[in-house]
């Protein structure tokens, strides 16, 4: 029986792109009894290499007597090199098996083992037979692609994960920023607060104590020359100078009728009071809360996400018609926020109602009528939204979920106009008497903001800027824009001669605002943050609300008209 030499397979551990001519067949050993000996001749049916021994044994044993042999000189005619059909990968379930057969059926490669214990029902292939030109196959080519297009889909993933990474840290050095200047901005206003009291304490004690020292002045005054007088008495007595003792005795009788120790006396009265600290209740009560100080937003998408383009240009699209049968007077939009993609509401303030508007299809899909006109709407989370009536003096809070309904109504102590809601709190300007009052959306008071007479005229619509921390103030009578911190103080004020009747406002993305000024028949201009620079966008007529679908690249005009003005923000 012939012993086992080299064979081919032993020397493919990859595909052979060669003819059998590159190789020089002479020098391959037989590897009998493991010895590396030189082939002395090839057995083609066996496809093995022999030396001369194995050769000569190969043409005596009955299993391979018949067996094509050829010489070294030979050999190379008559090997034939292709690629390895061998099945060498084990089997991960049965460890001592070869993986030989596939289920296309289950898409499960398997031993011997497998294909009887889970696929004797299946078409099987047999990988030997069916691996041949694999490589050449559309299969192969489609695979090399799919796995080159999932490569690419990782690293592009990876390049968006390292992006976010540092984007991560970014926003988290931007929120300790943000944390450290709010603290500060209390600090500094707790301290402005202290100083303010302690400057009273301050004026008040030194009044104080300069009143106690005028009466311990003329006190002990009266009580030296009381004390005076009381000895010259004496002294004119015992000496029986009756003539001067007459006089003395009459100056005392005088000075007993002076009011001044009275006088001092009240005086000192004033002073008997004790200085108590009286801390703010409605601050303590704040602070006694989980969030007083702020809490986490998680609102807003990371630079990695869909970016909305920078809005340059505003150009006339379309116009939606929203007057009713039912309406009375012309539409006049003072109002308006948009729900959805392809739903906003709008104030109709001269036929006071609400107007629910399908904005794909242009037209008024339903309508609310109520007490009075409205003024404004604020988005409020839960499908609500917040309406200010300011001949009622309050604000609705309706529910849009479904049909417009009121859920709960509360007063305003004042004539509310523009409204706006950040964090839990609703911000609401009055134009009579003039400040902001901070509400949560129950109508609590939080606080409220002074406006000052001087600097205010008519407040119409207001508008919270990007850091939070300042309001923007339309007013409508002065032709002025204000930006005021939220305590009241004013940090920037616009106002030209060409800019007349400013209203209803929105911000971008940049921290730039879009205003509706409805003076001089009517434009929209464009603010920077600061309110340093500004420029006309468009000439509208009347325009009185203005409000963004970033989805449709679309911004909505409210005017004194029956349409909504739409204008493309591409």
């Amino acid at each position: 029986m012939a012993v086992s030499g080299r064979k081919i397979a032993d020397f493919q551990g990859s595909i052979y792109k060669h003819s059998a001519e590159d190789f020089d067949h002479r020098r391959e050993p037989c590897l009998a009894f493991g010895q590396q000996i030189e082939a002395y001749g090839f057995c083609v049916d066996c496809q093995e290499y022999l030396c001369k021994n194995c050769f000569a044994y190969h043409q005596r044993t009955k299993a391979s007597k018949h067996h094509q042999l050829v010489n070294k000189d030979y050999m190379d005619k008559h090997v034939v090199v292709k690629e390895s059909d061998e099945c060498t990968e084990k089997c991960q379930v049965h460890k001592k098996e070869v993986i030989k057969f596939f289920c296309p059926k289950h898409e499960a490669l398997g031993c011997n083992d497998c294909i009887v214990l889970n696929h004797r029902a299946c078409d099987i292939d047999y990988i030997p037979d069916k691996c041949a030109g694999i490589g050449d196959s559309a299969e192969f080519s489609e695979l090399l692609r799919q796995l080159d297009q999932k490569v690419n889909e990782a690293d592009d993933i990876i390049k968006q994960a390292l992006l976010r990474e540092k984007e991560l840290d970014s926003c988290y050095d931007k929120l300790l920023k943000e944390i450290t200047m709010f603290r500060k901005d209390i600090n500094d206003r707790l301290d402005q607060l202290q100083k303010q009291i302690l400057t009273y304490a301050d004026k008040k004690k030194s009044t104080d104590k300069q009143t106690v020292n005028k009466v311990l002045e003329t006190c002990t005054n009266i009580s030296s020359d009381t004390k005076q007088q009381q000895s010259r008495i004496q002294d004119y007595k015992a000496s029986q100078q009756n003539g001067q003792l007459y006089i003395t005795m009459k100056q005392a009788r005088s000075k007993l009728k002076s009011d001044e120790i009275k006088e001092a006396d009240r005086c000192l009265e004033k002073t008997n009071m004790q200085y108590t600290f009286d801390q703010n209740h409605d601050l303590t009560n704040m602070l006694s809360r989980q969030d007083a100080f702020g809490k986490l937003s998680l609102s807003s998408s990371l630079v990695t996400s869909k970016v909305r383009k920078p809005l340059n240009k505003l150009t006339r699209k379309e116009n939606i018609n929203i007057k009713t049968k039912s309406d009375r007077k012309e539409c006049l939009i003072t109002g308006g926020v948009v729900l959805s993609s392809d739903k906003l509401v709008a104030a109709d303030y001269s036929n006071e109602k609400l107007k629910v508007v399908d904005i794909k299809n242009k037209d008024v899909i339903e309508e609310t009528t109520l007490s009075s006109g409205p003024r404004d709407i604020a988005v409020v989370p839960q499908d609500h939204i917040a309406v200010t009536i300011p001949e009622k003096k309050e604000i609705l809070i309706m529910t849009t979920a479904g049909k417009l309904s009121t859920i709960r109504k509360f007063p305003v102590k004042g004539e509310c106009c523009g409204i706006a809601y950040h964090q839990g709190h609703l911000f609401i300007v009055c134009s009579d008497p003039k400040c902001v009052f901070i509400t949560d959306t129950q109508g609590n008071v939080q606080n409220t903001i002074k406006l000052d007479d001087d600097r205010f005229v008519r407040p119409q619509y207001l508008l919270l800027n990007k850091d939070q921390k300042h309001i923007f103030i339309s007013d409508f009578s002065r032709d002025s824009v204000v930006s005021i911190t939220l305590q009241g103080d004013i940090s920037a004020e616009y106002k030209n001669k060409h800019f007349k009747n400013p209203l209803g406002m929105m911000m971008l993305g940049d921290g730039s605002l879009l205003m509706c000024c409805c003076g001089l028949n009517g434009s929209i201009y464009r603010f920077s943050g600061d309110m340093k620079q500004f420029h006309k966008m468009i000439d509208l007529s009347f325009p009185y609300t203005i409000c963004c679908n970033h989805d449709q690249h679309e911004v909505y005009i409210g005017c004194y008209s029956n349409q909504i003005k739409v204008l493309s923000a591409k």
